[in-house]
């Protein structure tokens, strides 16, 4: 079993709760951290833009990823939304079973 962290952004706090909360329900996820709003400045269909965002790191498993990502294409307001997949590289093994654990169906 491999483990992923899957960094995504959300337009608003409340957007990013409600998905992680849903996440966790559908156990495509472990764990969710919803962490501190920030200020994105990049560049849209030809303009710059800069609104304010809600980042999170998702804890998932190899087998849920594919999953994962179509639920949470299906469920964000963007167009476009951020999903980059951190793959980890060892790790406490306890941990990682809790990980497999936690999405287990």
């Amino acid at each position: 079993m491999t483990a992923h962290s899957v960094y995504a952004v959300f337009a608003s706090a409340d957007e990013a709760e409600r998905i992680a909360r849903q996440m966790i329900d559908e156990r495509l996820a472990a764990c969710v951290n919803i962490l501190a709003s920030m200020t994105s400045v990049y560049r849209w269909k030809g303009q710059v833009e800069q609104d304010r965002e809600q980042q999170i790191v998702i804890k998932t498993t190899s087998e849920r990823l594919a999953a994962l990502e179509a639920r949470v294409r299906q469920l964000h307001s963007y167009e476009l939304p951020e999903f980059l997949v951190l793959s980890a590289e060892g790790g406490s093994a306890a941990y990682l079973a809790w990980v497999e654990d936690a999405v287990r169906r």
